[in-house]
């Protein structure tokens, strides 16, 4: 990887991290560069379109890596409960550890989702995006085990609110209760 990769790589983790932790608002250009270590102008010179593109770019980073983590614990369990309830599991034990903040840039984003869709068009459209690929991806796994295509959308749409509101409740509580609560309903969710 050449220097000029490796700064933009720099200011995209710095981007990530902080955009996760502060928000889409509260993070600021001189603070990206300052964590990054990167010089003001290669900020530019990587992103010309500045924070906008940097926030679109840190949501795909973020959604590409969480899309590969679903589909590693729905691939890797046959039934779709126990794969469903591993995945919110994996997510729950990040906030039995919530001071460590790199552990957060992997939980779903909601916050940054709501924070920016009624005041940014381009963010909106890629926050959707990402929420219907995981969708997508719970609903392969159901229409897999024999739920009709209404069926798993609907159960699809419902799983992806209830993790996002159980991601919500967790860091506002610091704990993961609420996405254990999550968790235990999903047997209710997923009758046939």
């Amino acid at each position: 990887m050449t220097n000029k990769n490796q700064s933009r790589e720099r200011i995209l983790k710095a981007a990530t991290r902080l955009f996760h932790l502060n928000g889409y608002h509260a993070t600021g250009l001189n603070q990206i560069i300052k964590e990054s270590g990167a010089p003001k102008g290669s900020l530019y010179h990587h992103f010309p379109n500045g924070k906008e593109q940097l926030a679109i770019e840190a949501i795909q980073i973020s959604a590409s890596r969480i899309a590969a983590e679903i589909k590693d614990h729905l691939n890797t369990i046959e039934d779709p409960l126990e794969a469903f309830q591993h995945h919110i599991d994996v997510i729950a034990k990040r906030f039995d550890n919530i001071e460590d903040e790199d552990s957060l840039t992997i939980v779903p984003f909601g916050l940054i989702a709501s924070e920016t869709a009624l005041v940014n068009e381009n963010m909106r459209m890629v926050c959707e995006d990402t929420f219907l690929y995981w969708e997508n991806l719970y609903k392969e796994k159901l229409l897999a085990n024999g739920y009709s295509d209404e069926q798993a959308t609907n159960i699809s749409t419902t799983l992806n609110a209830l993790i996002e509101g159980g991601v919500t409740l967790s860091l506002t509580q610091k704990y993961s209760g609420p996405l254990n609560r999550v968790g235990q309903m999903l047997p209710l969710l997923l009758k046939k």
